[in-house]
């Protein structure tokens, strides 16, 4: 009987499971978006806590209907990120189910960051799992982080991130979040921003200062504001967004790789942004990752927990 891997992920966005099978590389990933009130950018810590609580049963029944297999480990994301410090509830339920299992199941259950699970997920994603055994830069991209990561291996803990830069302030996540909701799209904004910035060809965007690997993404913010006012088509306001991200994090990415010629590797929900993507195509050695693994995704635990 085949050995599989469980994987869970209960984030501030998504509820998710996925499956891994390491001899021949199936997975399985099953996940549901939270329900956020229209209008509003985000959920309380303790509703999120409750929608995971509902919505995880369902989504572990969903992952499990699809391989066949005994799972002899489960990997969870129990923190933000591989620190001490690192702590938000919502991770909560994803850990407690993953504890009553492994109690049930009698098998050991291994906790990781939800970071480590986004830079295992992405690697497997572009058919590249040796780069987790050596050094490489990493961008992680979502609604509540926009860190640059420099990845090594580690005995004890598989990966080890050194941030080198990113935000001091708002994450691209949210500044797109922020625009959406202002032109009232729904929350999570993220995908109705890029298809509203796809039916523009507007190549205009802000000069956000980047100093060696940082920036600052508040002052966009402005920006946009007063193209609204101004009233200047949403869907140029959107591109012009989604522009500014996309270059400043290239020009971040140029300068740190002028000190060192790393690999790069770029996952995170921001990451699936065709515009995103299309910004870097020139860029030699660096990877998107692929097979819906660039998003919140719980399979990336699912893997770390078979090399544990």
């Amino acid at each position: 009987m085949r050995k599989l891997y469980l994987g869970l992920d209960t984030s501030n966005y998504k509820t998710s499971a996925g499956l891994y099978c390491p001899e021949d590389g199936s997975f399985r990933a099953c996940g549901k978006l939270l329900e956020v009130p229209l209008g509003t950018l985000g959920l309380r810590q303790s509703d999120a806590l409750f929608q995971h609580v509902r919505q995880l049963p369902e989504q572990v029944k969903a992952a499990c209907r699809e391989l066949e297999g005994q799972i002899v480990a489960i990997g969870v994301s129990s923190r933000p990120r591989d620190l001490e410090d690192s702590y938000m509830p919502c991770f909560l339920a994803g850990l407690c189910v993953a504890q009553c299992l492994g109690a049930a199941m009698d098998v050991p259950v291994y906790e990781f960051s939800h970071q480590q699970g986004h830079l295992a997920a992405a690697a497997f994603s572009v058919d590249k799992p040796d780069l987790l055994k050596t050094p490489f830069l990493a961008w992680h991209l979502s609604g509540g982080t926009t860190e640059f990561l420099r990845v090594e291996p580690s005995a004890e803990r598989i990966i080890r991130e050194d941030i080198i830069g990113g935000t001091r302030d708002i994450s691209a996540g949210q500044l797109i979040d922020r625009v959406g909701v202002a032109l009232d799209m729904p929350f999570p904004a993220g995908p109705y921003v890029e298809q509203a910035a796809l039916q523009s060809d507007s190549r205009d965007f802000f000069r956000v200062k980047v100093q060696d690997c940082a920036f600052s993404l508040s002052g966009v913010q402005n920006q946009y504001e007063a193209r609204i006012k101004a009233g200047e088509r949403r869907e140029d306001v959107c591109r012009f967004v989604l522009n500014t991200v996309a270059q400043t994090i290239l020009k971040a990415t140029k300068n740190a790789r002028k000190a060192e010629k790393l690999p790069v590797l770029i996952s995170g929900g921001v990451s699936v942004c065709s515009l995103v993507q299309e910004a870097f195509a020139k860029e030699p050695d660096l990877w998107f990752a692929q097979k819906g693994l660039g998003g919140d995704n719980a399979v990336g635990a699912a893997i770390l927990a078979s090399m544990r």
